[in-house]
């Protein structure tokens, strides 16, 4: 199939198209992760965007089962520089064409996408439309203008599971024997699902808790009532500041329950102290963002998957400590409160596939439990 690539600003990519014969919409954003192409497509916070892998080489291992980290794909649409024409890897059940194909999804291949991510480098994340069924570009271009914008727009409402459920899976390579059996659960977690990704429940078993997953609009008392040790605040898609029904529970359950949020989580923590976020020209997406621990001075490589942050200037200084910053552009990338059990990171701890620099701060959530316990 032929495929155009059209961005709201009049700029035209032609190539090829695989997966679907469709159109699809949404804000153009690029990821700089060498793999894990099928986490990043089934990462609920990609919905509402066309992702560009600049990488040049995707596809060559299939997709399986396991590697999800929701149950779909979420992502709008695929731009990649070549599409492996061959699956070659022993744990491979269908090449990545077919498996976005059955979800509707369609992939543009055979474009310059190093010409495309400097243009959204110089011009910011714009309004795209991907189709392999229309070669009318200016309609097209028309149509990215007409497609809602990311800022104003709550999709966690969209993503979010329809009701609670309990999850006990630990990681797998625990289940493989690769590492010591997972902690028997010691703490009760409620996580809030933003568009949770699966392995964040993972890493939660294995540090010792058990889950039970509740829906994004759960109110505070609601929450309380399942008497949980912690509570989890995960990533997920859009703006922060239309989900106010989540800033709000989190301010009614400050100082009543240890809290931990990721990603959204952590923009929605800083709404919740009075705070306030602001559009990325850009965002962050990719395996391979510096990031300085302030309280140690450390430097963790982190996986990241962002297009909003908090603004550090509006958080008081007496409530709220500065914990990390991003040392490509200086954004705020994690926090905790002075004086409540609290904290939160902009990135992603969990990371598979990706580094582990991070993977201490379930370890830090476990301690904040069990001391607030006493």
């Amino acid at each position: 199939m032929d495929a155009i690539l059209a961005l709201e600003d009049g700029r035209i990519f032609r190539g090829r198209g695989f997966g679907a014969s469709s159109e699809r919409y949404g804000e153009v954003v690029f990821n700089t992760s060498l793999s894990g192409y099928q986490e990043i497509l089934t990462d609920p916070s990609y919905s509402g965007q066309i992702v560009i892998l600049t990488y040049p080489h995707i596809g060559n291992y299939g997709t399986n089962l396991l590697d999800c980290e929701s149950p779909r794909p979420y992502a709008e649409g695929l731009v990649v520089r070549e599409l492996a024409d061959l699956a070659s890897n022993w744990r491979s059940e269908e090449d990545i064409s077919s498996f976005l194909s059955s979800y509707g999804i369609p992939i543009i291949s055979n474009i310059d996408t190093r010409a495309l991510v400097r243009h959204l480098r110089k011009h910011g994340a714009m309004r795209g439309v991907i189709s392999t069924v229309s070669a009318d570009a200016p309609e097209l271009v028309a149509k990215a203008k007409a497609s809602p914008t990311m800022v104003g727009l709550d999709l966690a409402s969209h993503v979010t599971a329809s009701s609670s459920y309990q999850w006990n899976e630990p990681s797998r390579h625990i289940l493989a024997g690769d590492s010591a059996p997972s902690i028997p659960p010691r703490f009760h977690v409620v996580a809030y699902d933003y568009g949770i990704k699966q392995n964040i429940l993972r890493r939660l078993v294995d540090v010792g808790c058990r889950v039970t997953v509740v829906p994004a609009m759960t109110s505070a008392a609601d929450v309380i009532d399942l008497k949980p040790d912690g509570v989890f605040l995960s990533n997920g898609p859009g703006d922060p500041e239309p989900v106010d029904y989540a800033a709000q529970a989190v301010c009614d359950m400050l100082g009543r329950v240890p809290i931990f949020g990721i990603c959204l989580g952590h923009q929605i923590i800083g709404l919740a102290l009075g705070g306030r976020t602001y559009k990325l020209k850009f965002g962050h997406h990719g395996g391979n963002h510096p990031i300085m621990n302030l309280e140690t001075r450390k430097v963790e490589i982190t996986s990241q998957n962002h297009g909003f942050a908090v603004d550090p200037d509006s958080l008081k200084a007496r409530d709220v400590i500065l914990t990390h910053r991003n040392l490509n552009d200086d954004t705020l990338e994690g926090l905790r409160h002075r004086n409540m059990p609290l904290f939160s990171v902009q990135y992603h701890p969990e990371a598979s596939p990706g580094p582990h620099d991070s993977a201490y701060l379930f370890d830090r959530f476990v301690t904040m439990m069990e001391e607030f316990r006493k």
